[in-house]
C-alpha cells in the first residue's frame, strides 16, 4: 500500500477534524517516545522570538551509534521541531556541502521570501548531520571535514543511509507527539540538499508526498571531477587561479555574453532567459583580440581555457567525464569567482572553494580507494594538479574489499543516467528541481540533460515533475538574477490541491548590489521548462509584461 493510499483512508478518519493539531505530551516528556534506536538528549520548549517564527518544542537528539572502521565513533546526530500548533505537515530538511553538521531545523530554502520556513507555515522539521561529525578530526585542518570518507559506512550515510534511517523514526517520533499522523511528508533541499532529493525520489519513493530538489548535485562525484579540470586550465593561463581571470576580465566576456544573447527574449534587461538560443547565438571566438592586446578583448589562450572549462572535463580519448556547461552573464558574478577562481578566505590563502573544500572532497570522499590529504591549501591545490583525468576519473565508479559499492553508486540516485521515476510516480508524488543556469559547481545543463531524458524515457513525468532555469543565478542566491521566488507553496499546492505548478514569479531583490538599480524590485515569470520567458507588455518591471512559450527548436548543446 502506498502512501497515498494510506493517506486516502486517513482522510475518512479525519475529515471532520481540523488540520491543525497540539502535543498530546509535554516537551520534556518527549523522550520518552522515542522509537527504539533513538536517544533524545535534549527537549526544551521554544518561544516566539527573532530566531523561532513559532512556539514549538526542540528535540535533539542520536541514533545509529557505532564505532566505525576506522575506530572513530558515528551517529546520526539531528534536530527536530515540532511546532505547539502543527499543520499535519512534516519536513525533512535536506542540508548542503559535506554535511557533518546539524543545521537549525526551519525548513527554508534561501531562495524563498525572506522570514519564511517550513517551520513558520507549521510544519514539523528534521535535521541532521548525514551521520557524521564535520569537526571530529582538526588535526587534520582543512581536510578534516572530509575525512568521514575513508571510513564506508559513513560514505554511505552521507549518500543515502542517513535520511533511509533517520526519516521514519523522526516521523514516528512526531506521529506519538501529536497523537495524530502526518497528513502530507515532504522533503526540500538545495546543493547537496538537492542531491538528496533527488536520491529520495529514486530510493524512497513513498516516503515523500513532495520533494524540491534546488540546483541539484546528483551525480556529485563526476562534477568533483570539474574541480580538478578547473584547475589545472585555470592555471595553464595564470600563475595563480585568482590571477588566472581578472574581475574585468569575466565582466568582457559577461558583456559580450549578453550582446548577442540578452534580447533573445524579447527585452534587453541583463537577464538571459531563452538560454538554449545564446548557446548557438553566442560565438565565444568573439572575444580574442584580432591583434594585440585591448581592454575589449582577451587573449586566445584565455578564450580557449574557458571553452574547455565550460566544455567540461574529458579524458586522453576524448571521452565526456561529467557534462558540458552553458555560457551565461551570471560567469561575472562574486559567487561564480568564489567558487572558481578566488575566496574572500584568509586561512585558504585566498584560493576558491573548490581548491580547497572541492579537493578534499574529490580525494577523500568521491574516489575509490581515498586518498588522504594535507590540509594546507597548497596541497589541497597540489591534488587537483596532479588529478590524471585517465587514471584517477574512473576512481568515482571503483569499488574494493573496504569500499563495496562506489562513490557514484551511494551518492547519486541508482537511475541517474537513465531515469523513469515510475515508482515515484506511481507513490504519487511530486517533484520541483529549480537551478541558476550560471551554477559554477553543478552544471545546469547536466540537470536538463537529465530532465530531458526522464521526459524520453516516461512521458508521464511532465504530470509529476518540474524543471525551472534562473538566469543569472550562480550557485544560490547571487549575481544579477530574480533569486526569490516561492517555490514552496507551488509544491504545497501541487501536492495537497491538484494545482499544476506554472510559472513561478521571481524578484530580483531590491538589495541586489549586483543588478543595476533600474532592475532591483522588478519580478519575472520563471517558466517550467522547456518553455521560455518572453517580454511581451509595456512594463519591464512586471512579471505580467512577459509569457512562457515553447521554443520550436530542440534542446542545444555546446
Amino acid at each position: 500500500m502506498t502512501r497515498r493510499h494510506r493517506l486516502a483512508g486517513l482522510a475518512l478518519l479525519v475529515q471532520f477534524m481540523p488540520l491543525a493539531g497540539h502535543a498530546a505530551v509535554d516537551c520534556a516528556a518527549v523522550g520518552e517516545l522515542a522509537p527504539d534506536g533513538m536517544t533524545v538528549t535534549e527537549a526544551t520548549a521554544v518561544p516566539v522570538s527573532d530566531d523561532s517564527p513559532i512556539a514549538h518544542c526542540l528535540v535533539r537528539g542520536r541514533m545509529a551509534e557505532r564505532v566505525g572502521s576506522d575506530g572513530h565513533s558515528y551517529a546520526i546526530s539531528f534536530e527536530l521541531r515540532l511546532p505547539d500548533e502543527w499543520t499535519g505537515r512534516f519536513a525533512h530538511q535536506f542540508n548542503g556541502g559535506n554535511d557533518g553538521a546539524v543545521v537549525p531545523a526551519l525548513g527554508r530554502l534561501n531562495v524563498q521570501p525572506a522570514g519564511d520556513s517550513a517551520l513558520a507555515r507549521g510544519f514539523a522539521v528534521v535535521s541532521s548531520d548525514a551521520g557524521h561529525d564535520g569537526s571530529a578530526h582538526p588535526e587534520a585542518g582543512l581536510s578534516g571535514g572530509n575525512m568521514f570518507g575513508l571510513e564506508f559506512e559513513a560514505r554511505r550515510d552521507y549518500g543515502y543511509g542517513a535520511v533511509a534511517e533517520l526519516h521514519p523514526a523522526a516521523v514516528a517520533l512526531a506521529e506519538a507527539y501529536y497523537e495524530a499522523p502526518v497528513q502530507y511528508s515532504y522533503g526540500l533541499g538545495s546543493s547537496n540538499g538537492g542531491r538528496h532529493a533527488l536520491v529520495a525520489a529514486s530510493r524512497m519513493p513513498e516516503s515523500f508526498d513532495g520533494l524540491i530538489a534546488g540546483y541539484p548535485g546528483f551525480k556529485l562525484p563526476r562534477a568533483a571531477i570539474q574541480h580538478a579540470w578547473d584547475v589545472q586550465n585555470f592555471r595553464s593561463v595564470g600563475d595563480s587561479l585568482a590571477e588566472a581571470f581578472a574581475r574585468n576580465e569575466l565582466a568582457l566576456v559577461a558583456e559580450q555574453i549578453l550582446l548577442a544573447c540578452d534580447g533573445l527574449d524579447g527585452l534587453d534587461d541583463g537577464l538571459i532567459f531563452d538560454v538554449d538560443a545564446c548557446q548557438a547565438a553566442f560565438d565565444p571566438t568573439s572575444l580574442v583580440c584580432a591583434s594585440g592586446a585591448s581592454a575589449d578583448c582577451l587573449p586566445e589562450r584565455k578564450v580557449a581555457a574557458l571553452v574547455r572549462i565550460l566544455g567540461g572535463p574529458r579524458n586522453s580519448a576524448g571521452e565526456q567525464l561529467y557534462s558540458e556547461w552553458d555560457w551565461d552573464a551570471g560567469i561575472a558574478s562574486d559567487g561564480w569567482r568564489s567558487w572558481k577562481l578566488e575566496s574572500p578566505v584568509p586561512a585558504w590563502d585566498h584560493r576558491p572553494i573548490i581548491a580547497v573544500m572541492g579537493a578534499g572532497s574529490l580525494a577523500q570522499v568521491f574516489t575509490t580507494p581515498p586518498t588522504p590529504l594535507a590540509g594546507d591549501p597548497a596541497s589541497l591545490e597540489a591534488f587537483l594538479m596532479a588529478f590524471d583525468f585517465d587514471t584517477d576519473a574512473p576512481k568515482v565508479d571503483a569499488t574494493s574489499a573496504e569500499f563495496p559499492e562506489s562513490a557514484m553508486a551511494i551518492m547519486s540516485p541508482p537511475d541517474a543516467d537513465d531515469p523513469t521515476l515510475e515508482a515515484f510516480e506511481a507513490a504519487g508524488g511530486k517533484l520541483v528541481v529549480f537551478h541558476g543556469v550560471s551554477d559554477p559547481v553543478f552544471s545546469f545543463r547536466d540537470t536538463v540533460n537529465w530532465f530531458e531524458t526522464l521526459l524520453g524515457n516516461n512521458p508521464d513525468a511532465a504530470d509529476f515533475t518540474r524543471l525551472y532555469a534562473v538566469p543569472g543565478m550562480p550557485h544560490g542566491p547571487g549575481g544579477v538574477a530574480p533569486d526569490r521566488f516561492d517555490v514552496l507553496t507551488a509544491l504545497i499546492d501541487w501536492v495537497e490541491q491538484d494545482v499544476s505548478p506554472g510559472p513561478l514569479i521571481a524578484t530580483v531583490r531590491e538589495d541586489n548590489e549586483a543588478a543595476p538599480e533600474a532592475l532591483r524590485g522588478a519580478t519575472r515569470k520563471l517558466c517550467p521548462w522547456p518553455e521560455v520567458t518572453q517580454y511581451s507588455g509595456a512594463d519591464p518591471s512586471m512579471a505580467g509584461s512577459f509569457d512562457c512559450r515553447v521554443p520550436e527548436r530542440g534542446v542545444s548543446t555546446l
